[in-house]
């Protein structure tokens, strides 16, 4: 079976994207092609996969998130900006992008296109603090969803393991479902350093969800304020409250495109 695709980033944070009705007959087990498809050796190599379909209502398209190791996810920031690259580039959007996710109908502004390099605002909607004061393996923390499970540590510097507490987090009793989890450093009032373990993923060189989350998490502490910068691995993005709602700006590329060559459970 052939699956077409398309490759884009959103801050290096990575997805392919495949348009649902290109997809072959009879193919059903999206996690096994998912875990293929992503592997960064025998694959195309990924986060994760995102499968673009034609939206009812006011949506211009729907996504769903399939990660790297064959879970799904309700969201990311980055990858809704790469589909929406994807939707302007086909001439199916223009400034205003509406798109359907599994945490529900996300809005985003175009900011600027240069060929294949573009930036948007996207409304990442309103964060639901569960647990501002909480401790987790000895360290404090804060408990959210910002449209996926977010745990957001406080921490002096990064010199520390902190892949490997995060690998251990987002497989606590604490978060049933799993949790996406950032460790967040206060550089000022409108500064944040930020390094991620995404649920399904792993170490991410940079997210949006992620981000909303540490700044959520801060704001929440009353450390920050708008407008706010998140430092990242692999760039700023950049964050604003309107309205009690968190917006996000940032890039989104595409970078390639062709087909997987799927061969099914018996490659697995």
């Amino acid at each position: 079976m052939k699956i077409p695709f398309i490759k884009a980033h959103g801050a290096r944070n990575d997805f392919l994207l495949t348009w649902r009705d290109q997809l072959p007959s009879g193919l059903e087990d999206f996690a096994a092609v998912a875990v293929a498809i992503c592997e960064r050796h025998t694959g195309v190599g990924a986060d994760g996969w995102l499968l673009v379909s034609a939206a009812d209502g006011n949506a211009q398209a729907a996504i769903e998130l399939w990660n790297s190791d064959g879970s799904r996810s309700e969201i990311s920031g980055n990858g809704t900006r790469c589909a929406a690259a994807l939707l302007v580039d086909a001439g199916l959007a223009f400034t205003d992008v509406r798109i359907t996710t599994g945490a529900g109908p996300k809005r985003l502004r175009l900011l600027a296109r240069a060929g294949p390099e573009f930036s948007f605002e996207m409304n990442m909607g309103t964060a639901q603090v569960e647990e501002l004061r909480a401790s987790i393996e000895g360290r404090d923390c804060v408990v959210l969803n910002v449209g996926n499970p977010q745990c957001a540590f406080l921490v002096d510097h990064f010199d520390f393991e902190w892949q490997a507490l995060g690998a251990r987090v987002q497989r606590h009793p604490r978060f049933p479902n799993r949790t996406n989890v950032s460790f967040v450093k206060i550089v000022d009032r409108h500064t944040l350093d930020v390094r991620f373990f995404e649920r399904g993923v792993g170490e991410t060189m940079s997210s949006g969800t992620g981000s909303t989350g540490a700044a959520a998490a801060a704001m929440a502490r009353g450390l920050v304020e708008s407008p706010l910068r998140v430092l990242t691995p692999a760039g700023p993005l950049e964050l604003r409250w309107e309205n009690g709602a968190l917006l996000l700006a940032g890039p989104a590329e595409l970078v390639a495109g062709g087909e997987y060559f799927w061969k099914g459970n018996e490659g697995a």
